[in-house]
């Protein structure tokens, strides 16, 4: 071809340089069609599956989450066992044969001697003199001393010394806080049926003979497990983001075929599902310890909405935050401002599971779970499009 032919057909190297093209990418083989938000079809969800198996085996070096997740087993494997033991924090006088012994002293000893001698897990001796009292709790005769006395406006004060902090005095303030509750109930309806209240205080609903150990497993046992994983969750997506950043891992994880969008994907459902896993885990242990869980489903469907509404948190505070230090701290701020705004809800969350355990669960309880549900996926969606619209080199 002349010089001259050349310059009369400009759009010759055009189509040379594309025929160039075209026999370079046969020998490269075929490239998967693009996708609008820079990905490819082609095999992406084996890569993300890739991804969400290489976050899981990146647990087993995490020792914290390894002792967290150990601490939760032994609590469901063995919260038959532990239910006893701690129900004497929550309530003392639920453990057999527990007594206190207690000297009481003072001008006006009589009303506190009658109410402390009724309860459970309470022996009051009375003292006439007070230094004989005091040489007795010192000695360990007795474990605490209630010096009680009459003001000049006829209010019955009592003054208590008990032992320095530890496990024993914890069991001993939860006792006579109780017994001087009731010294106070029966010091009102005297003053009452005496006239010298403006006032008369309400009837109040006499005891019930239910168990404590169901309160303490229902209401403080189950929430515990139910919420331990989900905020676990969002550590561990909040410190994997992280440190993909930090090492410019993330970076080669956005060779095709995935995109940004579609490795945070597969962190974040990772991390929210591993938080349902454990709790039927955990559920499964309870009822094999005797632990009866009357709607599983809810409580399995709570869990996994909780736990992708806080990873989502978790991810949009990892990709924001400049570094570790810092994505943890807004992530625990987040996290207890959350259970702060949880107080005014019509239903506390730990409400909700035991309701749900106990199988009373009202119209409040169901449209809370919806609530939650609709929060959760309207989170995820946000934190979606901003990703898509995220400059991935910014990171």
């Amino acid at each position: 071809m002349s010089r001259e032919d050349v310059r009369d057909r400009p759009d010759e190297p055009n189509r040379l340089r594309s025929d160039t093209d075209s026999d370079n990418s046969s020998h490269r083989g075929p490239n998967p069609p693009a996708r609008s938000d820079g990905g490819t079809e082609s095999g992406s969800w084996r890569a993300r599956w890739a991804v969400a198996r290489r976050e899981l085996g990146s647990l087993r070096s995490e020792k914290t989450i390894i002792l967290a997740l150990a601490i939760q087993l032994f609590i469901a494997a063995f919260s038959s066992f532990l239910v006893v033991g701690l129900v004497s924090l929550y309530d003392p006088g639920a453990v057999n044969n527990y007594q206190t012994a207690v000297a009481v002293t003072g001008e006006d000893a009589d009303t506190l001697l009658a109410v402390a001698n009724e309860r459970d897990g309470i022996t009051a001796e009375h003292y006439g003199d007070r230094g004989a009292a005091y040489e007795s709790f010192e000695a360990g005769g007795v474990s605490a001393v209630l010096d009680a006395h009459r003001n000049d406006d006829g209010r019955l004060s009592v003054r208590v010394t008990a032992p320095e902090e530890g496990i024993r005095t914890t069991l001993l303030v939860v006792q006579l806080r109780d017994t001087l509750e009731h010294v106070e109930r029966v010091e009102r309806e005297r003053n009452a049926e005496a006239g010298r209240l403006e006032r008369a205080p309400l009837p109040v609903p006499a005891e019930v003979g239910a168990s404590p150990y169901v309160g303490f497993t229902y209401t403080v046992l189950l929430p515990l497990l139910c919420f331990l994983p989900v905020f676990i969750s969002g550590s561990i997506v909040v410190d994997s983001l992280i440190e993909e950043r930090q090492r410019g891992t993330l970076e080669l994880l956005r060779v095709a075929p995935l995109s940004l969008a579609d490795v945070v994907d597969a962190k974040l459902l990772t991390m929210a599902a591993l938080a349902p896993v454990q709790a039927i885990a955990w559920f499964l242990l309870l009822t094999i310890n005797g632990t009866s869980i009357a709607v599983p489903a809810a409580l399995v469907v709570l869990v996994a909405t909780l736990a992708l509404l806080v990873v989502t948190v978790g991810v949009a505070v990892a990709l924001v935050a400049p570094d570790r230090r810092q994505a943890q701290l807004v992530y625990s701020v987040a996290t207890v401002g959350a259970l702060v705004v949880s107080t005014v809800l019509p239903e506390h969350p730990a409400n909700t599971v035991a309701k749900f355990a106990i199988g009373n669960p009202t119209r409040t309880t169901w449209g809370l779970l919806a609530t939650y549900c609709l929060l959760a996926v309207g989170a995820f969606l946000a934190v979606r499009w901003s990703i898509g619209r995220l400059d991935p080199d910014s990171l």
